[in-house]
């Protein structure tokens, strides 16, 4: 009996190491996938966990930078498509491609860059992500310091904003003037660079106007220390271990909104060097006068910058296109007209080069 004993739990203890590397194995098989077979995946299909990522040890980071400043409180987090943390929810969604390297390979790929692609700048977004979590988890928003402060969190999001990169009223932390964008955001850099570990606020920033803001995060956090948040919900929302659709038919609407934002960019660039005035009856479309002049443009585009020809012209032909949609027309002289819209070219080449990602069968 004691030696049957013995074989059975033998046995049992190898078995169980056996199944967990065939697991492994099969839930990392995808890994050897080419792109094109890569994006054909469904993203319940990754089987990705926290847990089994690099991701945990960077939110155990957040934790602890956390618990040293006497917050008890720990938002949840879950493997999403994008970074975000939803209102009336207090989680942060990190996005899939940071929880394999060969995930990240393929963002890179498609999206030309990874947000939160090294350590420091991942812990940058948590902290950031971390400030939205808290303010939902104790409904800091709703009081009438945060609103004096902050503004009101109820002003409407926008789609893109004006930095002024002058101002000192507003800090820095992820970079691109991010807290200017919305009162919410001021919020969530503020308490960023204020979780900071080794911040040195007080000295950095005690000649700003900012300076109003970081102390008052402050006082908040004190008076959070030992507080259970009001709000204490779960919820993850959209988590990949529920999505049935493919890591193509992501990027192809994930590209599709970058191309949506770069057509924007170019209606402003547009709309700075011409103007929807007609200044005269004689005086034609701008559409018409940089038509008569493609060749021109795109041999100095092609010149100056090294893009392919194909690219500028496709870039031109977008132009001329958004030109006659907002019916615009040049100011000045046609020498001018043409400096501008020789501008508005290598501008708009820079940034669809810049950011081109490759097409997809789908």
């Amino acid at each position: 009996m004691p030696t049957a004993s013995r074989k059975a739990h033998g046995t049992a203890r190898h078995r169980v190491p056996v199944a967990a590397a065939r697991r492994r194995r099969r839930a990392v098989a995808w890994a050897r996938l080419g792109d094109e077979d890569l994006l054909a995946m469904r993203f319940c299909d990754l089987h990705l966990k926290i847990e089994r990522t690099p991701l945990a040890r960077h939110l155990r980071r957040l934790y602890t930078d956390l618990a040293r400043r006497g917050i008890h409180f720990r938002p949840h987090a879950w493997i999403g498509e994008e970074w975000f943390s939803p209102d009336g929810v207090p989680g942060i969604s990190i996005p899939f491609y940071l929880a394999h390297p060969r995930l990240e390979r393929l963002e890179r790929t498609m999206m030309k860059h990874v947000e939160g692609g090294n350590a420091q700048w991942l812990r940058r977004i948590l902290r950031h992500e971390a400030g939205h979590a808290l303010d939902t988890a104790y409904r800091l928003r709703r009081r009438k310091r945060w609103r004096e402060t902050f503004g009101p969190a109820s002003l409407p999001y926008p789609d893109r904003y004006r930095a002024r990169p002058g101002s000192r009223r507003y800090v820095q932390h992820l970079g691109d003037w991010y807290a200017q964008a919305h009162p919410t955001e001021d919020f969530a850099e503020t308490f960023a660079v204020w979780l900071t570990p080794n911040s040195s606020w007080r000295r950095s920033y005690a000649d700003w106007p900012a300076f109003q803001k970081l102390e008052l995060v402050d006082e908040l956090m004190s008076e959070l220390r030992g507080r259970r948040p009001a709000v204490r919900s779960r919820t993850r929302i959209e988590p990949i271990d529920t999505l049935t659709r493919t890591l193509g038919e992501h990027y192809a609407e994930k590209i599709e909104r970058h191309n949506q934002y770069r057509r924007g960019l170019a209606d402003v660039l547009l709309s700075k060097a011409f103007t929807p005035n007609r200044p005269r009856r004689t005086t034609p479309r701008a559409s018409t006068l940089i038509r008569a002049a493609r060749r021109e443009l795109i041999d100095a585009v092609v010149r100056e910058q090294g893009v392919a020809r194909y690219s500028a012209i496709q870039i031109l032909r977008m132009i001329i296109e958004r030109s006659e949609q907002l019916r615009l027309y040049p100011r000045g002289s046609r020498r001018d007209a043409l400096r501008n819209a020789r501008w508005v070219l290598s501008r708009v080449v820079r940034l669809y080069v810049d950011s081109t990602s490759p097409q997809m069968r789908l």
